[in-house]
């Protein structure tokens, strides 16, 4: 199973388990996370939800051929409805994070309110890259976090950066060698789970609720113009780059 659910001591455990595609995420795995997300919502017994990956990465982000086989960004798509989810969740949301957090990879986590990485992790933001632009509220919330100069240079240029740069720009709590990280992150989240729900679910959405709306509107402004331009031709041309494993050529893009 490429998606792995848990639930133990208050803590629902979502676990990206394709380790021999570095976790990359199909639209089944968003799917079944969204999922998982709402049921966390209606099950009291859940007081809070850690996500981690398995094989050492977090996520490669999208799983690529998955996505031009089946490229849907219409309201109801498996991706729009986990992003919806993590971002409207009233519980807390714990994520662990070693190896590669590749696009989404590093995008949900501006969704997580505690997020811990293994002092190796990369985080990148490849979506200039491919031709494409930033999702999951990220050219929002990004901003917010990091200051603009320090996520325009993230967002534009899309090059990897290092678990320093990643606490120094508010999105890391904290950082620990990569064998300590899911077990530290698990028993924050049961710190979480053996707190009162109710003040919890208060406070986060203090919080939150200020940026609701334009978190909820970013999700959705950005689709419409990752659908326009995943059918242009530098998109194209990025993923055809890609799986012949050489440079893409932009320089006859205007």
């Amino acid at each position: 199973m490429d998606i792995l659910i848990e639930r133990a001591d208050g803590v629902l455990t979502i676990a990206l388990n394709r380790p021999d595609k570095k976790n990359a995420i199909t639209a089944a795995m968003y799917q079944e996370m969204a999922d998982a997300f709402f049921e966390a919502e209606k099950d009291a017994t859940v007081r809070a939800v850690l996500i981690r990956g398995n094989g050492g990465t977090f996520s490669a982000g999208n799983d690529l051929e998955d996505f031009m086989n089946a490229p849907s960004l219409d309201h109801d798509a498996p991706v729009l409805q986990f992003l919806r989810r993590i971002s409207t969740a009233h519980k807390p949301v714990v994520a662990a994070v070693a190896g590669a957090a590749v696009g989404v990879g590093t995008t949900m986590l501006l969704h997580c309110d505690l997020v811990y990485a293994a002092s190796t992790a990369k985080f990148s933001l490849p979506f200039v890259q491919l031709g494409l632009v930033p999702e999951a509220a990220s050219s929002l919330l990004l901003p917010r976090v990091a200051g603009y100069q320090r996520a325009a240079e993230k967002l534009l240029l899309g090059e990897a950066f290092d678990v320093h740069e990643a606490l120094g720009m508010g999105f890391v709590n904290r950082a620990m060698d990569a064998e300590e990280v899911d077990a530290f992150a698990l028993k924050q989240a049961k710190k979480l789970a053996a707190l009162p729900a109710s003040s919890l679910r208060v406070s986060k959405s203090l919080m939150k609720s200020a940026a609701a709306r334009e978190v909820a509107a970013r999700i959705d402004e950005e689709a419409e113009h990752f659908a326009r331009m995943l059918k242009a031709p530098e998109a194209r041309e990025a993923f055809q780059a890609f799986f012949e494993k050489r440079k893409p050529d932009f320089s006859r893009f205007d």
